[in-house]
């Protein structure tokens, strides 16, 4: 398992352009999930780190937790409202893991509520996902050229470059 300490440590680059598009936004991406009748579903969701993971979750019964307790994989899209990404994008994937962790929960919403005011602490959470990251990529544009950064787990970024 890939935890967003790994990804971190095995994707710096890429993982440099995810926090500062993720920040920029606040907090804002896009997360493509599975419908069960099989057709993809891109949704809005605020990711957030947290002991050294990476954490899928927001407003309890809506259709993409619902997606990702049925099939786990997804890919996590910075919002990029900019067509030329001066500012770069990244985009991640994997899978979730539901974790049922009362104590965890109430951690979490603890650290939630000190950095936000966002008040979710001593309510009961339903799908609480941790990502397995999987594989990750970015584009960030140069003098006439395109970066594109790609890494996988136990392997390095390697950058292709588009003229």
């Amino acid at each position: 398992m890939t935890t967003w300490d790994g990804f971190v440590d095995g994707a710096p680059t890429i993982s440099e352009i995810f926090r500062r598009r993720h920040a920029a936004t606040g907090n804002l991406c896009m997360l493509g999930t599975l419908r069960a009748d099989g057709w993809p579903r891109i949704s809005p969701v605020e990711p957030r780190t947290f002991e050294g993971e990476l954490w899928i979750v927001g407003m309890p019964d809506t259709r993409k937790f619902d997606d990702l307790a049925r099939d786990p994989r997804f890919t996590l899209h910075t919002a990029t409202v900019d067509t030329h990404v001066s500012e770069g994008d990244a985009k991640l994937w994997g899978v979730v893991e539901n974790r049922p962790d009362p104590d965890l929960h109430q951690r979490f919403a603890e650290a939630l509520f000190d950095e936000t005011g966002f008040d979710l602490r001593g309510q009961e959470f339903g799908h609480f996902f941790g990502a397995d990251i999987r594989g990750a990529s970015s584009v960030q544009v140069g003098d006439g050229h395109l970066d594109i950064h790609v890494w996988e787990p136990g392997e390095k970024e390697r950058v292709v470059r588009k003229h």
